[in-house]
């Protein structure tokens, strides 16, 4: 009787324990279809987002650029030709420090632009309380940008709370 007892009050704990967690949950918001639903207001973030992605295009193509020089200088450093390897390491230094300069200045110049955006947009801010505005009347913990957070493999619609945003963002903008 006493293990019974005993045992009841450690799950009766357990259960109020349990009870009293919180789950975070997450939710997903495409600000591109946000950006598209309202391309009069959205003008100057849509402008710092292509260029985000015209700057990572570069890189990107930089990159591999750098790494077809490295596969080629493997190459030559395998067939003994010294004096190829030379040539390619001379190269590599230079387009890496080419490729560093590029995207510390670009980056500058991106987070320079993006800190005036909600200077330049009240309905930037509109959108930051209607996603705010959305996640809290669903129980979101913590909403992710899908244009911004290469790290989503997946997710299931039911947390896309975009046209949730965008339906309050209507109702509450002047057209």
């Amino acid at each position: 009787m006493k293990k019974a007892c005993v045992l009841s009050l450690m799950l009766t704990l357990s259960l109020i324990s349990l009870g009293a967690q919180q789950l975070t949950r997450f939710a997903v918001v495409d600000m591109g279809r946000i950006y598209s639903a309202f391309p009069s207001d959205t003008r100057a973030a849509r402008e710092w987002e292509e260029r985000t992605a015209r700057v990572q295009q570069e890189v990107d193509k930089r990159t591999a650029e750098i790494q077809e020089l490295k596969s080629r200088h493997a190459e030559a450093v395998l067939a003994n030709n010294e004096s190829e390897a030379r040539k390619l390491i001379a190269e590599l230094e230079r387009r890496s420090l080419a490729l560093k300069a590029y995207y510390e200045g670009e980056t500058k110049k991106l987070e320079d632009q993006r800190a005036r955006l909600p200077q330049n947009s009240a309905f930037l801010e509109n959108i930051y309380n209607a996603v705010r505005v959305a996640a809290e009347s669903e129980g979101y913990s913590m909403v992710l940008n899908l244009r911004e957070n290469k790290g989503i493999v997946w997710y299931s619609q039911a947390i896309d709370i975009t046209d949730k945003v965008i339906a309050y963002l209507r109702a509450r903008t002047p057209r």
